[in-house]
Order: structure tokens, then sequence, then C-alpha cells
């Protein structure tokens, strides 16, 4: 009996070992010339993203040696802290929420992640903007699902570590798997306007959620919506990006461009061209991926507004 007891302890213990180092925190040590650009070019996520991971200000400047947080990436908080308008009462309303007071050491990532929420989910029941940085004591609404749901992991292990961070270095490989999950091949009505022509329409589903656009090669990607360029560059699993966002703050992403031909800041017109459709190192096909964001969640590319 004794010696049953004992293993079922270890198994237990090896669960929660295990289960506590996949959500371990990725680090990385500040080395001489490390700027929050050249870091987040490195880990291909947005400055955005790094500088809410860490709690950091536009006007804080980094030191060498000092640890930073990498989050993990994903598109709809990248397009979400890309955008000069995160918050949404739509979401406020719909979601049940509890009060979290933040503590010392908290970040909108870590608060989120603790809470089973997304950073974009956060950032809008809080009605809180890209450059939002919090304080000691500072309260929050979270997800009353998730913080039930944290609460009683950390009631059922409060014997295990759970604070540790791993030192590491991510290896992006752009010939990774296809992770993606395509739904039916739509058929849209021939006036909506997309970002090729005459595409052949696929959805893909799961945590990337918009469509995918068959392209001729190299053929120009044109903006549907006009709006201000606000991220240009590489983003982890999605190759080339451009993210435009129109007046009433909806963010179009543009995915998988083989070649771009804008700059962030610069006013992108309707109809004018962006870049170029890029061959998609899976399929080894042209195509590009169209998102749109709202708040950091997906809406419909073929409902989104044109113009």
């Amino acid at each position: 009996m004794k010696t049953h007891f004992s293993k079922i302890i270890t198994v237990i213990s090896i669960f929660l070992f295990f289960t506590t180092s996949l959500f371990a925190d990725i680090t990385y040590k500040v080395e001489k010339g490390d700027t929050l650009y050249s870091i987040s070019r490195k880990y291909q996520i947005t400055v955005a993203e790094l500088r809410t991971a860490n709690n950091l200000s536009e006007n804080d400047v980094i030191k060498v040696g000092q640890k930073l947080i990498i989050p993990d990436a994903d598109i709809g908080t990248a397009a979400a802290l890309s955008s000069t308008k995160t918050a949404g009462a739509a979401t406020s309303s719909t979601v049940k929420t509890t009060e979290y007071v933040v503590a010392k050491g908290d970040t909108l990532y870590g608060i989120a992640r603790k809470n089973g929420m997304s950073v974009a989910d956060l950032m809008a029941i809080n009605n809180l903007d890209s450059s939002a940085v919090i304080k000691v004591g500072q309260k929050l609404k979270v997800s009353a699902a998730g913080a039930a749901v944290a609460s009683a992991t950390s009631t059922s292990s409060k014997t295990v570590e759970t604070s540790k961070t791993t030192e590491t270095v991510i290896s992006v490989n752009e010939k990774a798997p296809d992770t993606r999950t395509y739904g039916t091949t739509i058929t849209a009505d021939s006036n909506t306007k997309w970002p090729v022509s005459s595409p052949k329409i696929t959805q893909v589903k799961g945590k990337i959620s918009g469509v995918q656009l068959s392209a001729k090669t190299n053929e120009p990607v044109l903006c549907i919506h006009e709006g201000t360029v606000m991220y240009v560059g590489v983003y982890r699993g999605f190759g080339q990006v451009v993210f435009v966002q129109s007046k009433t703050g909806l963010i179009y992403a543009y995915t998988g461009l083989g070649s771009v031909k804008v700059r962030k800041g610069e006013y992108a017109v309707s109809g004018s061209e962006l870049g170029t459709a890029g061959l998609d190192s899976i399929s080894q096909k042209y195509q590009i991926t169209f998102m749109v964001f709202q708040n950091g969640q997906p809406i419909d590319p073929a409902k989104a507004p044109r113009n």
C-alpha cells in the first residue's frame, strides 16, 4: 500500500513538473548593443509586444544584463498592440469579470496568462491602450472563468515552484510543419474586393483565423481599405507582414508577402500596392493569408468594410 501510494505521488510530481515547465517564461539577457527593436527582430515579434510583456514604457531604456520576458508570438495581440485603439465596449459587456490587484513584478502579459486570457482581451475590458504601463496596487478586470481555473490550479500545486524562467533562444524555423487548420473553400461575391485578383479563397481556422488567398507569381497585393500602416516586418510564423489600420480602428493584416513596398507611418490609400504575394514555404505556392482584427479579435474578412 505504501509503495503504491509512493508511485502515485511520483506520477503526480512528474506531471506537475512538466506542466509548470511548459508554462515557464522564456527570458533573454540583454547584451551590449541590444535595443528593443533589435531583440524584437531577433524573435520576430513586435516591439509593442516586448514592451507589454515587460511592463516597459516608451521612455524606458534597457540595460546590459537586464532580463526580458520574450512573449509567445500571437498575431491577434500584435494587431491589438499595433493599433491606436484597443478598447471595445462589446468585449467588455460580454465577458464576466472579477477584480485583480496588480502585485510587484506583474505585467499585462503575465496577468493575462495567469487568468487564461489574451493580452488583447485584458486590454480591451480595461480600456487600456497600447502604451499602457501598470502599477502596483492598480485594480484590473480579469476573466472570472480564467481566474477560477488559475485559482484551482494554484491550490492543487502549492508545493510546486511555478515562477521559474528559462533563458533560451527561440529557433525560428520557417520550414516547420503546417499547423494551420483549413476549412472550406469560399465562393465569395464576385463584387467583393480582395488584396489579390480572382483568388481561390480558403478559410483558415484555429488560432489563426482568416482566409488564405491564392495568387499569381509575384502578384501585387493591394490595400482594400485605406488607413495608416502600423507595422511592417517579419512576424514569426507569418513571414513578411503589413498591418493597416482604418480610421474606425480595424486592423487589416496582409501576411506572407514576398516583398513590401510601404513603410510604417505611411497612409495607404485603397487600391495602392502594399507589396507582392510570397511563395509559401510549406505549400510552395504563391499565396497570402489575410486577416482583419477588431480589438485583437478576428472578424470575417469577407464581411470587413472595403472602400
